[in-house]
């Protein structure tokens, strides 16, 4: 069974990637994983407050007010070993022991929120030997001023700034959060990012009645959440040039099937590898091409995008596909022979 894939203009051995997380943030960590069977890894992201770029502008609050990046700076100073300190030289020498260490893609990390120097450091990732570089824009706007137009040429701003420096190919890792996602994604296609991957899980913090406290809210994706990143993925597939990578939600072989049957390119995982451990990369695998041979598949070309949204529109993506799934609802769960309207 041949899992090749493309990602980014790379080939990968398999479609199965190990996106950022505390297994790709250590050489055993890799090394377990590539051995595992992924087809590429990506580092933890380093961090815009992590890089002393001696540029006041990635210093300064985001237009209406402060947006905690001072916050964020103070912590990264004060955080010992991994993700503080020297953490930015480490991340270099990561880079380069992992692709000294093992035969598959390197995929470097950068998370932002603004433009600044900061997106140089592009550059001495790709001088460490990363494969690509993953764009990690967490932004969050907070000033109810701020127009949409703005928050969203941020991203292409950080894009291009970034692609101005290196030469490797660059991901942008998506939010769903945007009135227009589709335009949002060919306006990214088209300003140059060489993949998309959907989508980011942003930390949701919560609020205890009991304790009166705000939680940060961590916790690890299930697959219940990989229905949005699913049907994006299958309308977007044949519509934008670039790559297209599923995140979020993947702890079966059959999670992979149905995103790789969508047409995403890869897949990525980090709360499957974090819950049963690095060896369950190659559970997913193996649970692929026994799926594969099942179904008759030889190779993921025939697999991929095989349910993805026809340019004509195929009607489980479109209002008629929304309001058959109301019809059954109301069937499933009205009255016995009853004819009401179905339920929203």
């Amino acid at each position: 069974m041949d899992l090749h894939t493309r990602y980014l203009g790379l080939t990968l051995s398999s479609p199965l990637v190990a996106s950022a997380g505390p297994l790709t943030g250590s050489l055993a960590g890799i090394a377990k994983l590539a051995e595992a069977g992924v087809g590429a890894v990506v580092l933890p992201s380093l961090f815009q407050e992590q890089l002393p770029t001696g540029d006041e502008r990635d210093w300064l609050p985001a237009e209406g007010g402060a947006d905690g990046r001072d916050d964020a700076r103070k912590y990264f100073r004060d955080l010992g070993g991994p993700g503080g300190g020297d953490w930015p030289a480490r991340y270099l020498a990561l880079i380069k022991r992992a692709v000294a260490e093992v035969d598959i893609p390197v995929i470097a990390s950068l998370n932002g929120g603004s433009t600044g120097t900061w997106t140089d450091y592009a550059s001495a990732m790709q001088a460490a030997g990363a494969s690509a570089i993953e764009l990690n824009v967490y932004y969050l706007p907070s000033d109810p001023l701020i127009p949409a137009r703005d928050a969203e040429r941020r991203y292409t701003e950080i894009l291009t700034t970034v692609k101005a420096v290196v030469s490797i190919p660059v991901a942008v890792k998506l939010s769903p959060y945007f009135s227009s996602l589709g335009e949002m994604a060919t306006v990214l296609d088209q300003a140059g990012a060489d993949g998309l991957v959907l989508f980011n899980r942003f930390l949701q913090t919560d609020i205890d009645p009991e304790t009166f406290t705000v939680s940060r809210g961590f916790r690890l994706s299930v697959p219940a959440e990989s229905a949005l990143s699913r049907a994006w993925i299958s309308r977007l597939h044949g519509l934008v040039r670039c790559s297209l990578a599923a995140s979020t939600g993947v702890d079966s072989a059959a999670d992979v099937a149905a995103y790789l049957l969508g047409g995403a390119d890869v897949v990525m995982t980090t709360s499957a590898l974090l819950r049963h451990g690095p060896q369950h990369a190659r559970v997913l695998l193996d649970g692929l091409e026994t799926w594969m041979y099942g179904k008759g598949f030889k190779t993921l070309a025939g697999v991929r995008g095989l349910l993805a949204n026809a340019p004509e529109g195929r009607p489980a993506y479109t209002r008629v596909g929304n309001l058959s799934a109301l019809e059954q609802a109301s069937h499933a769960y009205g009255s016995p022979g009853s004819h009401q309207a179905p339920v929203e």
